[in-house]
């Protein structure tokens, strides 16, 4: 007997925060919290939308090298726990400074944390 199928976790394009203006209608109108290593800013979005992820890793996080890692990471930790959401919604991760020594379990447990502060998982 073949094992059932189980539906892949992705982060396609279309799941993507690209664009300025949306990063700035998030940060204007939506809402903060800052947690750990992390700081999230979140808006509502019609329930017929997919929910969204931008994230911003400055320099002052450290060179490239270690930009790009916070952003990597920040983007698995939404990809395994997207399907705990219990709304549609735009979000927007900003990366600390922290975040350059911390391991991936650790960056996960933050960003649960902010959700789970935030009222945005399910069960809570």
């Amino acid at each position: 007997m073949a094992a059932p199928k189980t539906q892949r976790l992705r982060l396609t394009k279309a799941m993507r925060i690209k664009q300025g203006r949306d990063f700035l209608r998030v940060k204007q109108e939506g809402r903060r919290l800052v947690n750990g290593c992390l700081i999230a800013n979140w808006a509502k979005v019609a329930e017929n939308m997919n929910t969204r992820l931008g994230v911003v890793v400055s320099k002052r996080v450290g060179n490239s090298v270690a930009r790009s890692r916070a952003r990597r990471l920040l983007r698995e930790a939404f990809r395994v726990h997207q399907r705990e959401l219990t709304q549609a919604v735009d979000l927007v991760l900003v990366a600390r400074p922290s975040i350059e020594a911390k391991k991936f379990s650790e960056v996960e447990q933050d960003f649960i944390t902010t959700l789970r502060k935030a009222g945005l998982l399910k069960g809570e």
